[in-house]
C-alpha cells in the first residue's frame, strides 16, 4: 500500500479513529509518561524571508505514523497554492535565495511528485494554501519522514516554501518556483 503525506485539516476521524484502534488493541508504539501525555520527540523551528527575516515557525512531531509538521508562517503572499517540502541541507542562506537548502530531501530511489507511481521524494508534501491575511496554518502528517528515526530523520534538513504551487510531477522539483520560506532543522 502506497502512503502518502497528508495534511490533517482534511481527514481528522479517519486518523483518530484509526489512532484509537490502535490504542485499544495495544497496537501504538509510542512511549508514555506516568502523566498519560506521549514522550514523542518534538522540535520547534523558525522560518525565514528571503530578507533574513523571521516569517513565523512550525513543530515537528515524530509520530508512530510518520513526521507532524504544524505550521504557522506569515506575511505570504495572500490567497494564493505555494510547494512545501522537505529539503537536502539544513542551511537557509536568505543571500542565495535558500539555494543553500539544495534539492527535495529523497531518502529512497524515487523521483519527484505525489502524482508518480515511482515517487514521492521523501521530502514531498502536498501544496498548502495561504489565506487572505498571508497567514499559512496548517498541519501536514510526512508517512515517510521522521524525527530521530533510522529511516527517513529530517535532523540536519530545512523545510522550505516555494512561490508557487507544485504541479506534482515534474523533474525534479515540481517547478514550484522561488524559496520564499525556510527552516534549518537541527
Amino acid at each position: 500500500m502506497t502512503h502518502f503525506p497528508l495534511s490533517l485539516s482534511r481527514t481528522p476521524r479517519a486518523l483518530c479513529g484509526a489512532a484509537a484502534a490502535a490504542l485499544c488493541l495495544g497496537l501504538a508504539p509510542a512511549a508514555v509518561a506516568q502523566d498519560g501525555e506521549s514522550e514523542m520527540p518534538t522540535q520547534e523551528v523558525t522560518f525565514l524571508s528571503p530578507e533574513g527575516e523571521e516569517t513565523g515557525t512550525a513543530t515537528l512531531t515524530g509520530t508512530p505514523h510518520g513526521l507532524l509538521i504544524e505550521l504557522d508562517l506569515q506575511n505570504l503572499p495572500p490567497e494564493s497554492w505555494h510547494g512545501f517540502h522537505i529539503h537536502e541541507e539544513g542551511s537557509c542562506d536568505p543571500e542565495d535565495g535558500f539555494k543553500s537548502a539544495g534539492g527535495h530531501y529523497n531518502a529512497g530511489d524515487t523521483q519527484h511528485g505525489l502524482y508518480l507511481e515511482v515517487g514521492p521524494h521523501t521530502g514531498d508534501m502536498p501544496n498548502q494554501y495561504v489565506s487572505a491575511d498571508g497567514t499559512l496554518k496548517a498541519q501536514v502528517l510526512n508517512t515517510f519522514a521522521s524525527l530521530g528515526g533510522e529511516e527517513g530523520d529530517v535532523a540536519g534538513r530545512a523545510l522550505v516554501v516555494h512561490g508557487g504551487s507544485d504541479d506534482y510531477e515534474s523533474q525534479s522539483s515540481g517547478d514550484a518556483g522561488e524559496r520564499i520560506a525556510c527552516a534549518e532543522i537541527e
